[in-house]
C-alpha cells in the first residue's frame, strides 16, 4: 500500500491553519507583556512585576500552550472528521504537558502532537468502519470512539513512546556535560541544533535546562550559546517569508510576521506553524542557522546572565556585539537556506490562501 504524501500534507496544513490564530494570540500577548514590562534578572529570566502585564502574559501563555493541542486535534479532524477532534485535542494536551514516566519528566511538545494527531486520526478512521450493533450506533461517534481512542492513544504514548524519549533526553544531557570540556565550536554547533530542532520541545528544553544548571555553577557562557538559536529560528523563518513571498501562502506569510515579533522576544515557538507546513525543508534550515549562531556565540564567549534568549536580553549579555552578530548570521543562514530549498507556491494556491 503506497503512502499518499499529498493527503498527509493536507492534514498537516489543516492542523496548521487552525493553530496559527492560537500562535498569533499567544505570541502577541506573551511577547508584548515582556516587551513592555519585562526585566532581565540573573538566574530568573525575564521578570514582570506589573500585575496587569502579568495577566496579559497569562493570556499569551494560554495561546502558546493551546496551539499544540489544537494542532493535534485538527490533524486528527482532517483525517477522520468530528469524532477525532476531541481525542486529538486530549492527546495533544498530554504531549504538551510534562508528565512523570519512570522517574523522568517527559514533554514532547509539537513533535509529540504531530505523531499523536496522526495516530488519533487513523485510529478513529478505522473505528468508524466497524459495524456496530443498532442499539449503540447513536452513541458511537460521541461516546465510544472518543473515549476508546483517547485511552488507547494516550496510554500508548505514556507507556510506549514517552519513557524512551525521557531516557534519551537524560542521555543527551550527559552527552552535553561531556562536551563542555571539549571544543567550543562543536559544543556551539550541537547546542544550536538542539535548541532549534523542536522549537521549545524536549530537545530544546534539555539543552536549556543543562545551561541553566551550569549557571548555578557560575558558567553563564552555556546559556550565552542557547540565547542565540532560541531566536534565530523564528527570526529566520519570518525573514524568509519577507524575502521570497512567492514561496509562501498568504497564511504562511501572516505566520511569518508573528514569527518575527516572537523571535525578537526570544520565543522559539513562533517558527512552529511554518515548520509544520513544510518540516522537511524548514527543520534542517533552522538547525543550520542555530548551529552557525551557536558556534559564533561559543567561540566569542557570549555570556547570558538570565535564562532567556533573543535580542530582548541584550542589556545583560557579555560580548554584546558578538551576540548581535551571531543572531544576524544565524537568522540569515536560516532564511537563505530555507528559501533555496523551497519552490514557488502555485498561483492558484496563493489566490486561494
Amino acid at each position: 500500500m503506497s503512502i499518499d504524501f499529498k493527503k498527509i500534507k493536507n492534514h498537516l496544513m489543516t492542523g496548521m491553519s487552525y493553530m496559527i490564530p492560537m500562535t498569533v494570540i499567544g505570541g502577541i500577548f506573551y511577547a508584548g507583556s515582556i516587551a513592555f514590562g519585562g526585566t532581565a534578572v540573573a538566574g530568573e529570566g525575564m521578570v514582570i512585576k506589573n500585575e496587569f502585564l502579568l495577566h496579559v502574559q497569562e493570556i499569551g501563555g494560554a495561546g502558546l500552550f493551546l496551539m499544540i493541542p489544537v494542532l493535534a486535534g485538527y490533524i486528527a479532524y482532517a483525517i477522520a472528521g468530528k469524532p477525532a477532534l476531541a481525542p486529538g485535542l486530549v492527546a495533544g494536551y498530554i504531549a504538551n504537558t510534562e508528565i512523570m514516566i519512570g522517574g523522568n519528566a517527559v514533554k514532547t511538545g509539537f513533535l509529540g502532537a504531530l505523531v499523536l494527531g496522526f495516530m488519533t486520526g487513523y485510529l478513529v478512521k478505522y473505528m468508524k468502519k466497524i459495524h456496530y450493533p443498532e442499539l449503540i450506533k447513536s452513541v458511537v461517534p460521541i461516546l465510544i470512539i472518543p473515549v476508546v481512542t483517547s485511552f488507547i492513544v494516550c496510554i500508548f504514548y505514556m507507556y510506549i513512546l514517552a519513557n524512551p524519549i525521557g531516557m534519551a533526553m537524560g542521555g543527551v544531557e550527559s552527552f552535553l556535560t561531556s562536551l563542555s570540556s571539549g571544543s567550543k565550536i562543536v559544543l556551539g554547533i550541537i547546542m544550536g541544533m538542539m535548541v532549534t530542532v523542536d522549537m521549545g520541545g524536549p530537545v530544546n528544553k534539555t539543552a536549556c535546562l543543562f545551561s541553566i544548571g551550569m549557571m548555578a555553577e557560575g558558567h553563564y557562557e552555556f546559556f550565552g550559546i542557547c540565547a542565540v538559536p532560541i531566536c534565530t529560528a523564528p527570526l529566520g523563518m519570518g525573514l524568509a517569508t519577507l524575502l521570497a513571498k512567492n514561496k509562501y501562502t498568504q497564511e504562511e506569510r501572516d505566520a511569518g510576521k508573528a514569527s518575527l515579533f516572537m523571535g525578537l522576544i526570544g520565543i522559539s515557538e513562533g517558527a512552529i506553524p511554518l515548520a509544520v507546513a513544510d518540516p522537511a525543508k524548514v527543520i534542517p534550515s533552522i538547525m543550520a542557522g542555530g548551529a552557525v549562531g551557536g558556534a559564533i556565540a561559543a567561540v566569542a564567549g557570549v555570556k547570558d546572565y538570565a535564562p532567556h534568549g533573543g535580542p530582548i536580553v541584550l542589556p545583560i549579555i557579555d560580548e554584546k556585539i558578538w551576540f548581535v552578530i551571531a543572531i544576524i548570521v544565524g537568522t540569515l543562514v536560516t532564511a537563505i537556506l530555507v528559501n533555496l530549498l523551497k519552490k514557488p507556491v502555485a498561483q492558484t494556491e496563493l489566490a486561494d490562501k
